[in-house]
C-alpha cells in the first residue's frame, strides 16, 4: 500500500446528544442521526481511498450512562451492523470491531461475528468500530503481557500498536 490507501482516519463519535438537544429532540434521536451519518462517512472515505477508518463508537466510560441509554446505544450498533453489512460487502469494506467483548450482550456479539465473517474478504477499506474501548485497559493488558526485564524494542512497539488498537495492516492513526 502507498499513499491514501494506507492512510488511517479515526473519528470520535461524540456530540449526538447535544445535536439532538439543540433541536429539541431526545438524545436517542441524535444517536440515530449519528448512525445514519456513518454510512455517508464510510462511503466518502472509501471513495477517497482511505485505507482504514476507525469509529470510536462506544467507550468503556459509556457504561456509566443510564441503563436505558446504554441498551439503546448497543441496540443501535446491532441494527447498524444488520443494516449495513451487505452494503459494506458491495463496497469492499471490511468490518472489524475492536475493544472488549466480554461485557457485550450475546446478541450483539453474534452480530459482530457475523458482520466480520461476511466482510472478511473485503479489501477496499477497513472499517474498525471501537466498542467498549479504553486506553487505560489496553495499556494495562499490554503491561500484563510484557516482562519488564525482557522488553525488547520490537516487543515494545508491538505493545504500543496494541494499545493504539492498531493491527499491522492499519497502522497508527494519521488523522483524528
Amino acid at each position: 500500500m502507498s499513499g491514501a490507501d494506507n492512510f488511517h482516519v479515526a473519528i470520535i463519535m461524540d456530540g449526538n446528544g447535544r445535536w439532538a438537544r439543540l433541536r429539541g429532540l431526545p438524545r436517542s434521536a441524535g444517536h440515530v442521526q449519528g448512525a445514519k451519518t456513518v454510512r455517508r462517512i464510510v462511503e466518502a472515505s472509501a471513495r477517497a481511498g482511505i485505507g482504514t477508518l476507525t469509529l470510536y463508537a462506544f467507550s468503556s466510560d459509556n457504561w456509566g450512562r443510564p441503563g436505558q441509554e446504554v441498551d439503546s446505544l448497543l441496540h443501535l450498533l446491532q441494527c447498524y451492523l444488520a443494516g449495513e453489512t451487505r452494503h459494506c460487502v458491495r463496497n469492499g469494506v471490511r468490518i472489524n470491531v475492536i475493544g472488549r467483548r466480554d461485557r457485550l450482550p450475546s446478541s450483539l456479539l453474534r452480530s459482530i461475528e457475523h458482520s466480520e465473517a461476511l466482510t472478511a474478504h473485503c479489501i477496499r477499506m477497513q472499517l474498525r468500530i471501537a466498542v467498549d474501548y479504553s486506553a487505560k485497559h489496553s495499556i494495562l493488558e499490554a503491561a500484563r503481557r510484557a516482562s519488564c526485564n525482557q522488553l525488547s524494542e520490537q516487543t515494545f512497539q508491538k505493545l504500543l500498536a496494541e494499545v493504539d488498537h492498531s493491527v499491522p495492516e492499519s497502522g497508527a492513526v494519521d488523522l483524528l
